[in-house]
C-alpha cells in the first residue's frame, strides 16, 4: 500500500546487507529472522527458501553471491537439489566442519538442522587454510560476507570469522541453526510403533526446545574432541611431550601495525632457522621449537615450548611427570605465561608492533592458553549404522571428532572439509537406498586416505572438486575395506555397555579368549532365567541385583550338579553365605575363578553388570550342552543341548577345517629329542588336542570300522595342527574331570595368579603380556628389576621369564657365544666316526677322508677342491689354538674330581689321620726306648758290636 516496487527493494537489500555485514553470530540470528518476517519468508520451508529468497532480494551485490551459490548447487552430484529428499540430518556443533557439512547437505536437498552449545562465535585462534580451502571458499561467496578474505598471499583467516561466513550461508540455504542447545545422548523410537511411528530422536538441554521433538535419520558428530555420540573408539597416537601456547593480541589496524608490523612467520622450525631460535633463548631466556604468527583480526602467535625453558621462566610453578597435572591451572603461573608469550612476540616481530595487548576471550580473561598436544586422537571408524524397531539411523563424524589435527601443520580444516564432503558423499548413497554394509565399507575405504592427505597429494584442478570423492583423492580405491569387514558397525538391538555376540555357531572349546567366544547378554539372561525357573525364592530378572542373594547362583549349580549343594538348607537372608558357598563350589570344581568375594557381594548395593556377565558367562560355555538330571523334562534336555550330541562328534574335526588348508607335513628324518624346545612348546601348548581328539572319541558311538576311520581322521588333522602351532601354539586346554570339570582360562575375567608373585591378581588391576597375568608393579625385568611397558619388554618362552630389551639382548649374546664355543668341543670330543656300513674309524686328523668330503660336496667344483684342501690345515690349527682351553678344562675337570674324591672319602681320611698323628709321635720315642733296654741288658764293647754288624750287614764295616 503506498510502498513502490523500488522501495521493496531498496528495503529488502538494506535487510540483506545488514544480515551479511552482522559480525556476532547472534547479530547474524537477528539480522536473518528479521530479513525472514520482512520478506514474508518461511525459513522452516527448506525444499523452496532458497529460490525465493534470491527472487525477493534482487539488488547487485546479492546477484553476485547468488550466481556462485547456483554453479556450486548444479554440480550433477546434486541432482537439481534432490539427491537427498526425505532425508533428516541432525548436525551436533556449529564449528567450520559441522557448518560446512549442513551446507552440502542441504544442497542435496536434505532437512538440516546444526545444534550449537553458545551463542557466541569467540575463538581467535587462526586457520591456516590449503589452496583447494580457499578455493572452495571462495566459490560459496567468502569474499562477499569478507572482504579481505585471503587478499594476496594471505592463507588463513580466524576460526571466528570462518563460523561466521559459514553460518550465513548456511542460513541462506535453508539450514535451521538453534543456539544455546546442548545435546546429550540420542533417544532410540518406542518400542510401540503401531500407536507411535517416531523414530531416532535427541535428548538435549534445555529439554523444551522445538529441536527435542525433530524425528532424523541421519546424525553426524561436530562437536569437537569431545564427541558426545556413542559407538567409537579412539585411536590414541603419543609422541613426545609437546606444550603449545596461543596467544591473541588486539589488532587496532593502526599505520604502525600494518606497515612497520613485521612480517608474518608461516611456520618456522627450530632446524630451519637455528640463529632465530638460539637468539631468542639468549635474548630473553624463552626456549621454543617452533613458531608461527598470522596477523588477522588479532595478532595471533602459536608456539611449542620446551618445558625447561618454562620451568626456569617461571610459567610451570612444579615439574610433574604427568603432564595432565604438569599443565594444570593450578600449577601454570598466568601473569608468567602472559610475559612469556608477550617476549616471544616482541621478538618474533622484531619489536615492531607498538602495543602487546592481550584481546579478551569469551570468558572475560586475557586470550593466551597453554595446552598438551603430546596425544592426539583420531576414531577407528568414520561411521556406523544403528538400527532399533524398524528405524535405521545413520551415524557419523567429522572434524576433530574424526580426525584430531596437529595444529603446527595446520591441517584441521583442510582434512575437515574433506571429511565433510566424504560425509555427503554417504549421506547421498544412504538415500538412494544403497545397502548399510556398502555404504560403510565404501566410507571406510575414502576414510583411509584421510590421514595421509597433505596438498600436494590431492588433486590439483580444484575446479573440479565435488562431494564426489574421485574428483579429490587421485587413485582412489574405494572397494579396498570389504561390506563384510565392516558388519560390526551395523548394530542391531539395544545398545548395551558389554556388547557381546556369539562370534560363529561352531562349537568351540570353553578355553577360548574373551574375543573368541562372545555371548550376547539378553541370550546369557534368558538362559539363566531358564535354568533357575521353579526355584524357592528365585527370580531372574537382570544380570546384576537378581544374583545379590546367593540363591540364584546356588540354583544355577543344583541344576546341574545337585550332589554338591543342598538347595533346600539355604537362608535367603544369609546372602554372604550363600555367595561364599556357590564361588567356592565353581572355583573348586568347575575351576571358574570368583570376580568378587561372598562379604563383598552381599555388601555391594548392586552388582557390577560387566563382572556378572563374564562370570556368568562361564558358566553358560561350562553346562550348556551338558545333559541336564534324569528328573527334568525331555523338552529342556533337548533345549539345553542345542543339538549338542551331534555337534560334538565333529566339533574338533569342524574347527580344524575351519582354521587349517590342507597341505602335507615334511618329513623329518631326523629323531625327536625329548630336550628339543620347540617340541617341548609344541607338546606343551597343543596338548589340548589330543584331549580334544580324545574327548571325541568318547562322545562318538563306538564301534565298527566307520568309528576307527572318523578317529583316524581327526587324529590326522590333529597332527597337522601340531606342525603348523609348533612355533606358536596357543596354551588353552580342555579337559574332561569326572562329568564337567574343565578348565577355564582367567582371561575371561575374574581374578587369576600373578606370574611373578604367585598371588591373586584381579581384572582390574592386572596386566596382560605374553599369555601371562601380572600386578602392574610385579611386571619388571628379571636381570636388572626396573620397571617394564607393554611392548617394551622381551619374553624368554624357555625359562619364561621377562626381561628389558637390553638384557634380552645381552642374554641372547651369551647363549650363541656359548653354543659357538661347544661346537668346536663336540668336534674334538668325537673320538669315533661311524661311516655308512656301520664300522667305525678313528677321528684323527685323517677323519675327514676323501670319501666324506665327496659324499658332503658337489663333485667337481673348484670350491669343494678348496675346501679339501683347506680343511685338514684349518682342522689342525683349529685344535692348536684350543689346546690351552683343552688344558685348561682337564686342570679344572681334575681338581672337581679330587674334590669330589675326597668329599666322597673325607671319614677314611680323618681316621688316616688320627691314626698317623698317633703313629709318627711312638716311632720317634721307640729309638729312646730300644737304647735303653739294650743299656740295661749289659755293658757291649765295641768288637763285639763290630763282630755283630759284620753278621747282620756285610762286609763293610770291617
Amino acid at each position: 500500500m503506498g510502498e513502490t516496487e523500488e522501495e521493496k527493494n531498496a528495503q529488502a537489500g538494506q535487510l540483506f546487507e545488514n544480515f551479511v555485514q552482522a559480525s556476532t553470530c547472534k547479530g547474524t540470528l537477528q539480522a536473518f529472522n528479521i530479513l525472514c518476517r520482512q520478506l514474508d519468508l518461511d525459513p522452516l520451508d527448506h525444499k523452496n527458501f532458497y529460490s525465493r529468497l534470491k527472487a525477493r532480494v534482487t539488488f547487485w551485490k546479492a546477484k553476485a553471491l547468488w550466481s556462485k551459490l547456483d554453479k556450486r548447487a548444479g554440480h550433477k552430484e546434486y541432482k537439481k537439489g534432490k539427491g537427498c529428499t526425505g532425508t533428516k540430518c541432525l548436525i551436533i556443533g556449529g564449528g567450520p566442519c559441522g557448518l560446512r557439512t549442513a551446507v552440502e547437505l542441504a544442497l542435496l536437498g536434505a532437512k538440516v538442522v546444526v545444534i550449537e552449545k553458545r551463542d557466541t562465535f569467540s575463538r581467535n585462534n587462526v586457520l591456516h587454510l590449503w589452496p583447494y580451502t580457499i578455493h572452495d571458499l571462495r566459490g560459496l561467496g567468502a569474499k562477499k560476507f569478507y572482504g579481505k578474505f585471503c587478499a594476496g598471499a594471505i592463507d588463513h583467516i580466524s576460526i571466528r570469522q570462518l563460523q561466521l561466513m559459514l553460518l550465513k550461508i548456511a542460513l541462506i540455504v535453508a539450514v535451521e541453526v538453534h543456539v544455546n542447545v546442548e545435546f546429550v545422548k540420542l533417544l532410540e523410537p518406542p518400542e510401540d510403533q503401531e500407536n507411535e511411528g517416531a523414530g531416532w530422536r535427541a535428548e538435549v538441554r534445555p529439554a523444551d526446545r522445538p529441536v527435542s521433538d525433530f524425528d532424523f535419520d541421519v546424525v553426524v558428530g561436530a562437536d569437537g574432541r569431545r564427541n558426545t555420540l556413542e559407538g567409537f573408539r579412539r585411536k590414541e597416537f603419543r609422541g613426545k611431550l609437546a606444550i603449545a601456547i596461543t596467544a591473541n593480541f588486539i589488532n587496532r589496524n593502526t599505520t604502525a601495525e600494518g606497515q612497520g608490523g613485521g612480517r608474518e612467520i608461516s611456520g618456522v622450525a627450530f632446524i630451519f632457522n637455528q640463529k632465530f631460535f638460539l637468539e631468542l633463548k639468549e635474548e630473553t631466556g624463552v626456549d621454543l621449537e617452533n613458531i608461527v604468527y598470522y596477523k588477522d583480526n588479532t595478532h595471533y602467535f602459536v608456539m611449542t615450548a620446551k618445558k625447561q625453558s618454562l620451568l626456569d621462566k617461571g610459567v610451570i610453578i612444579h615439574d610433574y611427570i604427568d603432564t595432565e597435572m604438569l599443565l594444570s591451572s593450578a600449577n601454570v603461573n598466568q601473569e608468567a605465561l602472559q610475559s612469556y608469550a608477550r617476549e616471544a612476540a616482541d621478538f618474533g616481530t622484531n619489536y615492531q608492533l607498538p602495543s602487546l595487548d592481550f584481546a579478551i576471550n569469551h570468558y572475560g580473561q586475557p586470550d593466551v592458553a597453554m595446552f598438551d598436544f603430546t596425544c592426539m586422537y583420531a576414531s577407528e571408524n568414520a561411521a556406523l549404522v544403528r538400527e532399533r524397531f524398524g528405524h535405521q539411523l545413520l551415524v557419523a563424524l567429522v572434524g576433530d571428532s574424526l580426525l584430531e589435527p596437529f595444529w603446527p601443520m595446520g591441517t584441521g580444516c583442510a582434512r575437515g572439509f574433506l571429511a565433510a564432503f566424504d560425509t555427503a558423499w554417504m549421506v547421498k548413497s544412504w538415500a538412494q537406498g544403497r545397502t548399510p554394509q556398502e555404504i560403510l565399507a565404501e566410507r571406510e575405504s575414502i576414510y583411509r586416505l584421510l590421514p595421509q592427505t597433505t596438498p600436494e597429494n590431492i588433486t590439483k584442478n580444484f575446479e573440479q572438486y565435488t562431494i564426489d570423492p574421485v574428483t579429490r583423492y587421485p587413485n582412489l580405491n574405494s572397494s579396498c575395506v570389504r561390506p563384510h569387514q565392516v558388519r560390526h558397525l551395523y548394530i542391531t538391538g539395544e545398545v548395551q555397555p558389554c556388547s557381546l555376540e556369539r562370534a560363529s555357531s561352531v562349537r568351540r572349546p570353553v578355553n577360548l579368549s574373551r574375543r573368541e567366544s562372545e555371548i550376547r547378554p539378553n541370550r546369557l539372561l534368558t538362559w539363566c532365567q531358564k535354568q533357575t525357573e521353579g526355584y524357592r525364592n528365585v527370580n531372574v530378572s537382570d544380570l546384576t541385583s537378581s544374583w545379590k542373594s546367593g540363591l540364584a547362583l546356588c540354583a544355577l549349580i543344583h541344576r546341574f550338579r545337585a550332589d554338591l549343594i543342598d538347595f533346600d538348607s539355604l537362608n535367603e537372608e544369609d546372602s554372604a553365605k550363600n555367595n561364599q558357598l556357590a564361588f567356592d563350589i565353581a572355583e573348586r570344581e568347575f575351576g571358574i575363578s570368583p570376580v568378587t568375594t561372598g562379604q563383598e557381594m552381599a555388601a555391594d548395593r548392586e552388582p557390577d553388570k560387566l563382572s556378572m556377565v563374564m562370570y556368568l558367562s562361564k558358566f553358560y560355555e561350562l553346562f550348556r550342552g551338558a545333559p541336564l538330571p534324569i528328573t527334568g523334562s525331555k523338552g529342556e534336555t533337548d533345549e539345553n543341548n542345542e543339538d549338542y550330541s551331534s555337534k560334538s562328534d565333529n566339533s574338533v574335526y569342524n574347527l580344524m577345517n575351519l582354521t587349517l588348508p590342507r597341505k602335507r607335513i615334511p618329513k623329518d628324518n631326523r629323531k625327536l629329542e625329548d630336550n628339543d624346545s620347540a617340541n617341548k612348546r609344541r607338546r606343551k601348548g597343543c596338548n589340548y588336542l589330543e584331549e580334544a581328539t580324545n574327548f571325541s572319541s568318547q562322545t562318538a558311538p563306538s564301534g565298527g570300522e566307520g568309528g576307527e576311520q572318523k578317529e583316524n581322521k581327526v587324529r590326522s588333522m590333529a597332527t597337522q595342527l601340531l606342525a603348523k602351532f609348533e612355533e606358536n601354539a596357543p596354551s588353552c586346554t580342555l579337559r574332561r574331570q569326572g562329568s564337567l570339570r574343565r578348565e577355564f582360562p582367567q582371561n575371561l575375567g575374574g581374578s587369576d595368579t600373578c606370574h611373578f608373585c604367585s598371588k591373586r591378581v584381579y581384572v582390574m588391576e592386572r596386566l596382560s603380556a605374553e599369555g601371562c597375568f601380572f600386578h602392574r608393579e610385579c611386571f619388571r625385568c628379571d636381570t636388572c628389576s626396573s620397571t617394564l611397558r607393554l611392548g617394551g619388554h622381551a619374553f624368554d618362552s624357555d625359562q619364561g621369564k621377562f626381561y628389558c630389551k637390553l638384557h634380552f639382548a645381552q642374554r641372547k649374546t651369551s647363549i650363541k657365544y656359548k653354543r659357538q664355543t661347544a661346537d668346536p668341543r663336540q668336534e674334538a670330543q668325537g673320538a669315533v666316526k661311524v661311516d655308512d656300513s656301520g664300522t667305525s674309524s678313528p677321528n684323527d686328523g685323517g677323519a675327514y677322508s676323501a670319501a666324506g668330503s665327496l659324499r658332503s660336496q658337489p663333485p667337481g667344483t673348484l670350491t669343494s677342491f678348496l675346501r679339501k684342501s683347506l680343511r685338514w690345515p684349518l682342522h689342525a690349527a683349529r685344535v692348536v689354538c684350543d689346546a690351552p682351553r683343552r688344558a685348561s678344562r682337564w686342570a679344572h675337570g681334575v681338581a672337581r674330581a679330587t674334590r669330589r674324591h675326597l668329599r666322597n672319602n673325607a671319614e677314611d681320611y680323618a681316621f688316616l689321620y688320627e691314626l698317623t698323628s698317633l703313629g709318627l709321635p711312638l716311632l720317634c720315642v721307640l729309638h729312646e726306648v730300644l737304647g735303653q733296654m739294650f743299656a740295661e741288658a749289659g755293658p757291649l764293647s765295641l768288637q763285639q758290636l763290630q763282630l755283630w754288624a759284620q753278621e747282620n750287614l756285610g762286609n763293610g764295616f770291617s
